[in-house]
């Protein structure tokens, strides 16, 4: 067994009292826990797996959160305001929350004190994962004893965006831990959610995190999340959506930081007239490993997907990108249409891009395309003879490129994920 196994081993025995559920629900996570570390970590031959490999995480060894947050620097959070909630290292910073602010109707609570509180509410918990690529989310189902409940009242409209802050920072041993989310919208209600993963210091944790999200008819979610941590850090993330009839999300991931990150959006569209938007931003520069797989069925009729994503690999880096959709029997009337382009920068740096797309009903529109290239050279040409240095035209170029997603959020936040965007351009070198 692997080093990373056997200390995710050794984190289930000290965390045992804190996790969600009775002495039954314990045995059953044991028992979740002792078939994924049978299964092992996946590897090459994995096709889920095939371009990011775990041979450099699973030779590490980390150790459980302790259950209070350390402390942060009360500025890394200034520009974040409320309301908010907070967790550094994966224990909520009391210190740092402020949740007076939530519009009435919306309700938000960590599952922690929800499982003291409300213990059926946590049944989402109780969901299984079967395939054998599917080994971090099983080991979230065996080891999640935090994360975030918010559940909006069915016609509640929240003005006030929600902030869920996540910050690692560095501790005397390497950190993990395993969240688990549930964001409920009730029938015709709305809600701004943004998710910041920051760093303070050069933090190396592990953060293996579950989100569901569950979106009753009329419904709308405007979700916008900011990764930006630490050059060393790894965060794995999987969020699996389902929409109802006429539902909408909406929803922008920006990959700024982070040594390995990879994310899995699993998005179900059950309900006829569903749309979903989802835009993304993938900045590979360093040695970093960006991993991003898009799973978007279209099951019921007259549903919608739009999906705009670029990357940029710079220095050393690898850009990963599988952008799947499947359009169900009987989903007559899909609109589904991605886009995923990509700038290479670097003779040394990497990027595979994997568009699939699987039709089964009559009646549809739907287009998929990929392409990784470089800088266009007449648009360069153009800005030189113009008197704009050479590398100024280039970080010009790569910053446009860059902001095209960030449509999908308009009215939700924009401008201030545009400046977290052209922040990290500018330590890149890109603007």
């Amino acid at each position: 067994m692997s080093a990373l196994l056997d200390s995710l081993r050794e984190s289930f025995a000290t965390a045992r009292t804190s996790m969600c559920g009775d002495s039954t629900n314990i045995a059953e996570r044991e028992a979740i826990l002792e078939a994924a570390l049978k299964t092992g970590l996946p590897g090459a031959r994995s096709e889920a797996w095939k371009y990011t490999s775990l041979r450099q995480l699973e030779r590490r060894s980390f150790s459980a959160a302790p259950l209070q947050a350390p402390a942060i620097d009360d500025a890394l959070l200034a520009d974040i305001p409320m309301p908010r909630l907070v967790f550094v290292n994966g224990r909520l910073s009391d210190a740092h929350s402020d949740l007076s602010g939530v519009d009435a109707g919306v309700q938000v609570r960590t599952l922690s004190a929800v499982k003291e509180q409300e213990p059926e509410a946590t049944r989402f918990l109780g969901r299984r994962f079967n395939r054998d690529e599917e080994v971090f989310a099983q080991l979230n189902a065996a080891l999640a004893d935090e994360g975030v409940l918010v559940q909006v009242e069915a016609g509640i409209h929240s003005v006030t965006p929600l902030h869920l802050v996540f910050v690692s920072t560095a501790d005397e041993t390497d950190r993990v831990w395993h969240h688990r989310h549930f964001i409920e919208l009730r029938r015709g209600a709305s809600l701004g959610l943004v998710e910041h993963h920051l760093h303070n210091g050069d933090s190396a944790n592990f953060d293996n995190t579950l989100v569901h999200v569950h979106l009753a008819q009329d419904a709308v979610l405007s979700h916008a999340r900011v990764q930006a941590d630490s050059a060393r850090m790894t965060r794995l993330l999987r969020t699996d959506a389902v929409l109802a009839r006429d539902a909408q999300y909406r929803r922008i991931d920006l990959e700024l930081g982070a040594a390995l990150s990879r994310h899995e959006l699993n998005v179900r569209l059950e309900g006829d007239n569903a749309k979903l938007t989802a835009n993304g931003v993938l900045l590979g520069t360093g040695r970093r490993h960006i991993d991003t797989r898009l799973g978007i069925e279209h099951i019921a009729r007259d549903t919608s997907a739009e999906l705009v994503w670029r990357g940029v690999a710079a220095n050393r880096s690898r850009v990963v990108f599988h952008g799947g959709i499947n359009i169900r029997e009987g989903a007559d009337g899909t609109d589904a249409n991605l886009s995923n382009k990509n700038l290479l920068l670097s003779a040394d740096a990497e990027i595979d891009t994997q568009p699939t797309l699987v039709i089964d009903a009559d009646e549809v529109k739907a287009a998929h395309g990929a392409t990784v290239g470089q800088l266009d050279a007449n648009a360069l040409f153009y800005l030189r003879s113009r008197g704009v240095p050479s590398e100024q035209a280039r970080a010009m170029l790569s910053a446009a490129f860059c902001h095209e997603p960030l449509a999908a959020v308009e009215g939700i936040l924009t401008e201030k994920l545009a400046r977290h965007l052209d922040q990290a351009l500018q330590q890149a070198g890109m603007a």
